[in-house]
C-alpha cells in the first residue's frame, strides 16, 4: 500500500531529527568528560540533544495534526497513551522506589526512550483489541 502523504511528511522531519539526535549526544559525549562541572558550554553541549528530542515530539504532534483518516488518528493516539501512561506508572513506581528504597537512581535520560518503546506496545494493544496496529493491516 502506498503511503500516505502526512506519513511521507512525518518520515521526511523524523529521518533528519534522528541523524541530529545520533550525533549530537555522539558529539556531547566525545567533548564533555566524565563528571563535568555544569558550565554554560557543557550545558549548551549536553541540552542539544534535548532540542532534537523536541524536535521529535513536535513531528509526531504535526503527524497527528495532519493525518486526515481518522481512524489512523485514533490509532495513533491510541498507541500514544498507552505509552503515556505505562512511561508514567514506570517512571511514577521507580521514583517511589528510589524514595523509599536503596535500588540504582536510573536517569531522567531514559524516559523518552521508555516512552518511544510504549508506543510499540500501544502498536500491540491495537492489534490485540481492534485487530490492527496501523492503516495498512
Amino acid at each position: 500500500m502506498a503511503m500516505d502523504p502526512a506519513q511521507r511528511r512525518y518520515f521526511g522531519r523524523m529521518i533528519p531529527i534522528t541523524i541530529l539526535y545520533g550525533l549530537a549526544v555522539l558529539f556531547a559525549s566525545w567533548i564533555i568528560p566524565d563528571d563535568a562541572a555544569a558550565t554554560p558550554l557543557t550545558v549548551a553541549v549536553a541540552l542539544v540533544p534535548a532540542l532534537a528530542v523536541s524536535g521529535f515530539i513536535w513531528a509526531m504532534g504535526r503527524y497527528l495534526a495532519e493525518l486526515s483518516d481518522e481512524y489512523v488518528r485514533l490509532l495513533e493516539v491510541r498507541k500514544a497513551l498507552v505509552a503515556t501512561g505505562l512511561t508514567l506508572a514506570l517512571a511514577s513506581g521507580w521514583g517511589i522506589l528510589e524514595l523509599f528504597t536503596d535500588v540504582p537512581r536510573v536517569p531522567l535520560f531514559f524516559v523518552f526512550p521508555v516512552w518511544c518503546l510504549g508506543l510499540a506496545v500501544g502498536s500491540l494493544v491495537n492489534w490485540m483489541t481492534l485487530g490492527t496496529a496501523k492503516a495498512d493491516a
